[in-house]
């Protein structure tokens, strides 16, 4: 049984990012991306609704600063309470998993597309690996999360890093590459 381009690309293989369905799927979420960016700071029934119908899950519990911007929404699925600040930006060719509680600063990209090295096949062609972002993670503004990473939970991404690998849990990472600093002491609040 032949796969569709979606099921290709959320497998991880090589797709078609043409494929008039995964077209009609980016454009219905920048249609309520643009809708969300467009309201006012005290709509906040509307702002829910439009993120209730962008992501996959979460929705009803996520706390936006718009501008926000992602490929399809539904491959996104925020835990309780996650906060996206100002200029973030979530390519969701493949899943994208956030743990509860995580908070992002202005201008965080999460980036799951990956693209051939050749250049015929790529005119074609793309691919992504999903992104998996434990609970109490904590980005700072600008940093650059790169396809196929893992953030352990309790975990700080300083501003501006670009995390090119996995990271554990309860550390502080920073840089480019994004390296750990040291450990966190965690703290339960239970």
């Amino acid at each position: 049984m032949a796969q569709s381009e979606q099921e290709k690309m959320l497998a991880g293989e090589m797709y078609d990012s043409f494929d008039p369905a995964l077209v009609l799927a980016r454009g219905r979420v920048r249609h309520l991306c643009q809708a969300l960016n467009a309201s006012r700071e005290g709509e906040t029934g509307l702002r829910r609704q439009l993120c209730r119908e962008i992501f996959g899950k979460g929705g009803e519990s996520v706390w936006m600063q718009p501008p926000f911007h992602c490929d399809y929404g539904s491959n996104i699925e925020l835990g309780e309470r996650v906060f996206f600040n100002f200029n973030c930006v979530v390519l969701d060719v493949c899943k994208v998993v956030i743990g509860d509680y995580s908070q992002f600063g202005p201008g965080v990209q999460i980036l799951t597309p990956m693209h051939p090295l050749d250049a015929a096949l790529r005119r074609k062609q793309e691919y992504g690996q999903p992104v998996s972002i434990s609970a109490d993670v904590w980005v700072g503004a600008g940093a650059l999360i790169l396809p196929g990473v893992t953030i352990g939970a309790g975990t700080v991404i300083g501003a501006g890093s670009v995390v090119t690998r996995d990271v554990p849990a309860g550390v502080l990472a920073a840089g480019n590459p994004c390296r750990v600093i040291r450990n966190i002491a965690l703290v339960d609040r239970t």
